[in-house]
C-alpha cells in the first residue's frame, strides 16, 4: 500500500505524518523551532529553520515506516525571507501579522491586504542583494530538491505580486524586487522532483489541508482550527460578502467558507499560561471548584486582532479580575474568550450552527474545547488526528504521486474522536459574560 507523508511548517514547530491509503497515522515527528517576538508587533522565524526542521522530520519518519512514497510540504501564510544562491537566509523569516507588512488596506486577508508586497519590500531593503525571496514552502522545497519550488495556493497568498498566472513584474520592480527572486511556481498536487526516491509535490497551505480533510462539509458545520492562529469557517452553501469577515471557496465543490483568522488562539493560549506559571507539558489547572458565574474575562489580543476587528494595535486585557480568582479560573476565561470570538464570527455572518468540527493542537485540550462548548452552546465533533495541516499535506502528496486527482475527496479521511457537549451549568454565565465581550470589543 502507498505511503505518503506530510510537513506542516508551523509557527512554533514543524510537524510531520506518514499515512497510508486509509488515512491511517503509521509515523508522526515533531520538531520545535519556537518563534521570536523582538517587539509587541514583530513575529519572525529563524528562517533556516523551515530547511533543518522539513529535513529532520522528513528523517524521523523514514526511521520509522520502511518506505515513502512521496511527500508534501505545507506551511502558514504569508511567510517570507531573502536568501543567498547557496540557500542560506539573509534575514528573518517573516510571518503574517508582523508589523513590516502592515499596510493601509484595513484588512488581515493576505488575498487584499497587501502584507506580502511589504514584507517583500522590507526584504530587499534589507538584503538588497539577495538571490531569492521565498516563503517557508519555497524554502522546504529548495532543501529537498535543490531549487525553490512553491504551489500557485501558496503564491496566490503573495497577491499582488503574482497574479494568478504568473509572477508580476511591474509590482516586484516597484518594490524594489525582481522575478529571478521569485519561487518556481507548479498547480497544487504537482510533481516537482524527487528527494532520495521519493516523489515531492509542490507545497501547500496548511490551512487548506486542514479543511480538505477535517469533515466540516454541510451547511451548519464550523470548522474550527485551535491551533497557534484560531481559524473559524462557517461552511455554506452560497458565496456571502459579509462586513468584516473572509470569503473563500471549500474544497468540497458547491460549497464555500465564511469566517477568517484570530488572534485567539494557541499564541493567546500559551503566553497565558506562561504568565501563569505552568510549563508547556504540564497539566490544566483543576477548574471542578470554579463557580461559573465568577470568571473574569479577557480580551485575547496580546499583538492585536485580524478578524473580525482589523486591529494591530490591540492589545490583551484581563477585565473583572477579583481576589476570588486563582489560576483555574483566569485560564479558563482564556479558553471562554476563544469561544466568544468564535461566537462572534458567527453572529456577524448571521450562521445558525449545528456544530464545530475542531482540529489543530488545542483540540487535545478537553479543557478548552470545553469551554469553547460552553462559550459558544454548540456542540463539537473534535477529529481523530488534530495535525491536519500534516494530514492534508500527505493528501496532496497522493496527488503529486498520482494517486488522488484533487482535494475533494479528502474528506475520506476525517474521522472523529469524540462529542463534547455544553455544559448546561454555564451556559447562562457564558452568555452574559459573552455579551460583556461584545461591549468591550466595540462593534
Amino acid at each position: 500500500m502507498p505511503v505518503t507523508a506530510g510537513i506542516d511548517v508551523g509557527t512554533s514547530s514543524v510537524k510531520a505524518l506518514a499515512v497510508d491509503d486509509d488515512g491511517t497515522v503509521l509515523a508522526q515527528a515533531a520538531v520545535t523551532h519556537g518563534f521570536r517576538t523582538p517587539t509587541p508587533g514583530r513575529l519572525e522565524h529563524d528562517a533556516g529553520k523551515w530547511q533543518t526542521g522539513t529535513l529532520a522530520a522528513l528523517a524521523d519518519l523514514r526511521d520509522q515506516v520502511p518506505r515513502i512514497d512521496a511527500v508534501c510540504v505545507a506551511a502558514m501564510v504569508p511567510s517570507l525571507a531573502a536568501f543567498d544562491e547557496a540557500g542560506e537566509p539573509l534575514t528573518p523569516g517573516l510571518l503574517y501579522g508582523d508589523e513590516r507588512g502592515r499596510t493601509d488596506a484595513g484588512s488581515a486577508n493576505p488575498a487584499s491586504s497587501g502584507e506580502a508586497r511589504a514584507f517583500w519590500k522590507w526584504i530587499v531593503e534589507q538584503a538588497p542583494d539577495a538571490a531569492g525571496v521565498w516563503p517557508a514552502q519555497a524554502v522546504a522545497n529548495h532543501a529537498l530538491l535543490g531549487r525553490p519550488v512553491l504551489d500557485a495556493a501558496t503564491a496566490a497568498s503573495l497577491y499582488p505580486l503574482f497574479n494568478g498566472v504568473d509572477w508580476d513584474a511591474s509590482e516586484l520592480t516597484s518594490i524594489g524586487g525582481a522575478v529571478e527572486q521569485a519561487a518556481e511556481v507548479l498547480p497544487l498536487g504537482a510533481a516537482a522532483g524527487e528527494h532520495a526516491g521519493i516523489t515531492v509535490a509542490s507545497g501547500s497551505v496548511d490551512a487548506l489541508g486542514e479543511q480538505a480533510v477535517a469533515g466540516a462539509t454541510d451547511p451548519g458545520d464550523v470548522l474550527v482550527v485551535l491551533g497557534s492562529t484560531l481559524l473559524v469557517w462557517a461552511v455554506v452553501d452560497e458565496w456571502r460578502d459579509v462586513e468584516r469577515l473572509w470569503s473563500i471557496p471549500h474544497t468540497t465543490p458547491g460549497m464555500f467558507l465564511v469566517g477568517g483568522a484570530s488572534n485567539a488562539g494557541g499564541l493567546f493560549r500559551d503566553l497565558v499560561r506562561r504568565v501563569l506559571g505552568l510549563t508547556a507539558h504540564a497539566d490544566d489547572p483543576a477548574a471542578d471548584d470554579l463557580d461559573p458565574g465568577d470568571v473574569p474575562i479577557w480580551e485575547p489580543y496580546p499583538r492585536g486582532e485580524r478578524t473580525p476587528l482589523h486591529d494591530p494595535d490591540r492589545r490583551a486585557v484581563l477585565r473583572g479580575l477579583a481576589m476570588t480568582h486563582g489560576p483555574a479560573g483566569i485560564l479558563r476565561a482564556a479558553h471562554e474568550a476563544t469561544g466568544f470570538v468564535i461566537r462572534q464570527h458567527l453572529d456577524l455572518a448571521g450562521i445558525r450552527a449545528g456544530r464545530l468540527v475542531v482540529t489543530g493542537g488545542g483540540s487535545r485540550s478537553d479543557a478548552w474545547v470545553q469551554a469553547v462548548c460552553d462559550a459558544t452552546g454548540i456542540p463539537a465533533d473534535v477529529v481523530a488526528v488534530p495535525e491536519g495541516g500534516a494530514l492534508g499535506a500527505a493528501w496532496v502528496a497522493r496527488m503529486a504521486a498520482g494517486l488522488e486527482t484533487d482535494l475533494g475527496s479528502a474528506s475520506r479521511w476525517s474521522a472523529v474522536a469524540r462529542r463534547v457537549e455544553p455544559d448546561a451549568t454555564w451556559a447562562a454565565a457564558c452568555a452574559a459574560r459573552h455579551q460583556q465581550f461584545l461591549n468591550n470589543s466595540g462593534i
